[in-house]
């Protein structure tokens, strides 16, 4: 499934393309604020190689403001990814909601082209918690027995 973007330039008019990346070319883009919506699909994420990211749906708005030697980027990002919970190793929905701006360094000052799709996903996963876990009771019920099985009781020490 291609992820869908409408575009509202300067002139207001609106544009609904498909597109699995969404790609701007910058130099093809007249100075001024546009503003771009599209959704990150179970189909985007699983295309990312070794992603910890193993599906979602996850709406993305981009506010780009293109100056004549420069530009400036608002992402939002709200929705939910699938991750894979580190004690049951089973699937768990994650929660994002998060946003940033992005402006451009000295290496990134000559590019022609921003990758939006590429940059709200490192946007996602730079601000997904370092340990996956379900909340506590809530990973399977084998596993949740086996954790309990071969855990330490309480005031134990190993050695």
């Amino acid at each position: 499934m291609r992820s869908l973007f409408a575009v509202k330039c300067p002139e207001c008019h609106t544009m609904t393309q498909s597109h699995a990346n969404i790609i701007l070319q910058l130099n093809e883009l007249a100075q001024g604020k546009y503003h771009y919506s599209f959704r990150l699909s179970t189909a985007y994420f699983q295309q990312q190689e070794k992603s910890e990211i193993m599906g979602g749906d996850v709406a993305v708005e981009a506010d780009l403001t293109l100056r004549e030697s420069d530009y400036s980027l608002h992402l939002t990002a709200r929705g939910e990814v699938v991750l894979v919970c580190d004690r049951c190793l089973g699937e768990m929905k994650y929660t994002v909601d998060v946003e940033d701006d992005v402006r451009p360094d000295e290496a990134d000052e000559q590019t022609d082209a921003l990758d939006l799709s590429w940059l709200a996903y490192e946007m996602i996963t730079i601000n997904l918690p370092l340990v996956h876990s379900h909340p506590d009771g809530e990973c399977t019920p084998d596993m949740q027995q086996l954790l309990q099985a071969f855990s330490a009781p309480a005031g134990s020490t190993a050695g």
